[in-house]
């Protein structure tokens, strides 16, 4: 009779051509991207210029402007999602991991469908809501009593960031909500009768009991928040165009690589200049997530089962 072959063995099979995809499509053009910073053009000719261009992205004033402000701009957009969107999406997951809440079912898709849709869909119809012309967001606060609350949010320098920031938490509200959704739900039922019985009900054993329990989960959203928002381009670029506007006020890392890689009407595409762009967007990132791997992840472990 024929040995049968480890289990390892046919784990391995699907594993390598996962692997070979992976490095396809992710390794190899992230190293080609640190390659190119390294590089610069001299006339017709590439030259290895080291770390001259991010001595450029960070000390010239006609780069460092530009990217000083996106990144502001980022950190700003990030922050946002992190008071308005998470903490919403765990309210909601709250109220809907009730069991006594009806058409829970229900509530959750509805949240959730803007998750699906197109950027494109999103920020055009969202343009045309808030349009001082034709938009039905002045009718509708003046139906109420408040039109003198309205503005032309999207043109103006300090609130068009913040407006588009609270429609990106509209559009994704609904992903830290399953997650954390999910999170309530895999809590042991005795656990939550011990809470009972100690007379913890409602949301003192939300905050007492199942809080504490899903940090972990928080933690993971928060962190693909940051990468998230860091990697933001589509909602921006949709609704304000590749200059980002009014007079670059909601500019971030996304279009600022955009217009440096590609070009953008007058303004000449820099390969090389783009790539150091995208290296210290890179770098970001990977500091972010290495200071909540090894500085938050290891103190939320203790919560977990």
């Amino acid at each position: 009779m024929a040995r049968r072959k480890p289990f390892r063995w046919h784990i391995g099979v699907f594993l390598a051509p996962a692997v070979l995809v992976y490095t396809a499509i992710m390794i190899i053009p992230l190293f080609g991207t640190l390659n190119l910073s390294l590089y610069n053009l001299d006339g017709q000719n590439r030259i290895f210029v080291g770390l001259a261009n991010f001595a450029t992205l960070f000390g010239d004033p006609r780069w460092s402007d530009a990217f000083w402000n996106a990144l502001g701009n980022n950190l700003w957009f990030f922050i946002i999602h992190m008071l308005v969107q998470n903490p919403i999406g765990i309210l909601l997951a709250a109220l809907l991991s009730s069991p006594k809440l009806r058409m829970a079912a229900f509530y959750r898709t509805a949240i959730f469908i803007p998750t699906i849709l197109s950027f494109v869909i999103v920020g055009f119809v969202w343009k045309l809501i808030l349009s001082p012309i034709w938009g039905i967001a002045p009718g509708m606060l003046d139906a109420v009593g408040l039109k003198f609350l309205f503005a032309p949010w999207l043109g103006k320098e300090e609130y068009a960031l913040t407006t588009l920031a609270l429609i990106s938490v509209w559009q994704f509200v609904g992903i830290p909500m399953m997650l954390i959704y999910a999170a309530l739900l895999s809590i042991p039922d005795d656990v939550i009768e011990a809470a009972k019985m100690d007379g913890l009900t409602g949301w003192s054993q939300f905050w007492k009991i199942k809080l504490p329990l899903i940090l972990p989960s928080i933690g993971i959203i928060s962190i693909l928040t940051f990468v998230g928002n860091f990697n933001a381009f589509d909602l921006i670029y949709v609704a304000q165009g590749a200059l980002a506007g009014p007079d670059f006020s909601t500019d971030i890392l996304g279009t600022f690589l955009y217009r440096t890689f590609f070009g953008f009407q007058l303004q000449l595409g820099d390969p090389h200049m783009g790539a150091t762009i995208a290296t210290a967007m890179f770098a970001i990132i990977l500091v972010g997530v290495c200071i909540y791997l090894f500085g938050i992840q290891t103190r939320l472990r203790r919560y977990q089962f």
